[in-house]
């Protein structure tokens, strides 16, 4: 897990994640925001946690921004993009962000229990596997730890 080669445009996108997950928040779900970016940083998707809404447990952030990217650009291969989220993803979305062959992807929060970025396990950067992706982690992540926290005390 790396924080090297953060820039501007990182921290803003992640507070524009960090944004969309206290929409989640606030809607009953757990607080993760995701914004997926094409090359030329033009936002393709910005997506929110939704499975509670939705009843459905694949509808994670992270999951509904590479449905909407693949949708916006009418190809499920989403070549030289990055994506921002407030929480390291799952094994689930992690194997999405492979499949679809992201660039790169930018995390704030570390998950202990169950991250696959590098934390628990690490999809992302498994030789088994046909692509690698770039990792950024820890950008903004006092912030998205603090909404998860903050989040999960409410709760109990």
């Amino acid at each position: 897990m790396t924080r090297f080669g953060v820039t501007d445009d990182d921290t803003s996108l992640m507070e524009k994640a960090l944004s969309l997950a206290r929409g989640a928040a606030a809607a009953g779900e757990v607080p993760v925001g995701a914004v997926l970016v094409g090359q030329d940083g033009a936002v393709l998707a910005a997506t929110a946690n939704a499975p509670i809404a939705t009843s459905d447990p694949t509808a994670h952030a992270e999951i509904l921004a590479i449905r909407a990217a693949g949708a916006a650009l009418g190809n499920y291969r989403l070549v030289d993009t990055t994506l921002y989220v407030t929480l390291e993803p799952c094994v689930m979305c992690a194997g999405a962000i492979v499949h679809a062959r992201v660039a790169r992807l930018v995390y704030g929060a570390a998950d202990q229990r169950c991250g696959a970025c590098g934390s628990v396990f690490d999809m992302t950067r498994n030789t088994a596997l046909n692509h690698r992706v770039e990792v950024t982690a820890g950008v903004l992540a006092d912030e998205c730890s603090a909404l998860l926290q903050g989040f999960f005390s409410r709760r109990r």
